[in-house]
């Protein structure tokens, strides 16, 4: 059981012995019903451990056209939403391990995926549990659970700031993107909005207008990406962090950014501060907004040059 779970019987618990120290003498029937109920409870604790770090959950609950109150939702768009969103999850999900085909099966698919495990209710949603086959350790965190996180703080970066939104794009893979606007767009042409629930983080959109804008925010014509070589020395580096400043050869502005996780060893550029790379960077751009860059590769100016 979940910790939440455990809590839960925990208190029920306290509660029943409570109810059972202030019962009158004459009160045996009552008296027989708490003690097995204790007793079941009880035995529950007894018997099934708490997991650690339980599976993560996301709960999707939708407003609009397709919902009828708290009675159903239209079943073309519940299927066609949900599996937006888990296909938009699991792609993030896989991107942490590398970057991703542009296109082609999704990588580690099987190992990341989501569970309907209920109905929402309240607005008409679902319930989505990760799928997991075996516990892990109190202090790990599954690529599926940062996935959740990771595509929740995208889809509310696109209500804020362009460079709110710049610096949550900077994070995703290219690919991982398309699905979110997927999406976005699946909730878009049906005119309804959601609200998504991940551990104790909750966004709402407001209603279907601001929907829209989202999915345009996102369009190709506001965010503009690309890939630039440019020739310049680093004067800072965190490995841990996995950042770095970079100066443009023949120029004074210094660029910030990101190491991406595919370039192995930052430790080596830290260790040679001031001398020449020739660097790729993934270049981002929202509105106009200041460019995010996100390192993907640095070779040594001399090792760059072409014999001859």
């Amino acid at each position: 059981m979940n910790r939440q779970e455990h809590t839960q019987l925990l208190a029920e618990e306290r509660f029943l012995a409570s109810q059972l120290a202030r019962l009158p003498a004459g009160a045996g029937i009552t008296k027989r019903s708490l003690e097995n109920r204790l007793k079941g409870i009880q035995a529950v604790l007894a018997t099934q451990r708490v997991d650690p770090n339980p599976p993560a959950k996301s709960r999707l609950t939708f407003r609009g056209r397709p919902v009828r109150g708290t009675h159903g939702i239209a079943a073309e768009f519940g299927v066609a939403a949900t599996k937006a969103f888990a296909d938009a999850v699991t792609a993030v999900a896989a991107s942490f391990s590398g970057p991703l085909a542009p296109m082609g099966p999704i990588p580690n698919r099987d190992q990341n995926q989501l569970l309907i495990t209920g109905t929402a209710v309240g607005s008409f949603g679902f319930e989505l549990e990760e799928a997991r086959s075996q516990e892990l350790p109190p202090d790990d965190e599954t690529p599926l659970s940062r996935a959740m996180k990771r595509t929740v703080r995208l889809i509310e970066s696109t209500t804020g700031t362009d460079d709110e939104l710049a610096d949550s794009l900077a994070e995703i893979d290219p690919r991982a993107l398309e699905k979110v606007k997927a999406f976005l767009g699946v909730l878009s042409d049906s005119r309804a909005a959601c609200t998504i629930e991940t551990g104790a983080e909750v966004f709402r959109f407001q209603d279907f207008d601001q929907v829209a804008r989202s999915a345009e925010r996102l369009s190709n014509e506001n965010v503009r990406e690309e890939e630039v070589r440019i020739t310049g020395r680093f004067v800072g580096v965190l490995p841990h962090h996995r950042s770095f400043e970079f100066v443009q050869e023949g120029a004074d502005e210094v660029i910030y950014g990101r190491i991406a996780t595919r370039l192995e060893h930052p430790d080596e550029l830290a260790g040679n501060l001031q001398g020449f790379y020739v660097s790729t960077f993934s270049r981002t751009q929202v509105g106009g907004g200041r460019p995010r860059y996100v390192l993907l590769n640095a070779i040594p100016a001399e090792q760059s040059k072409t014999p001859g």
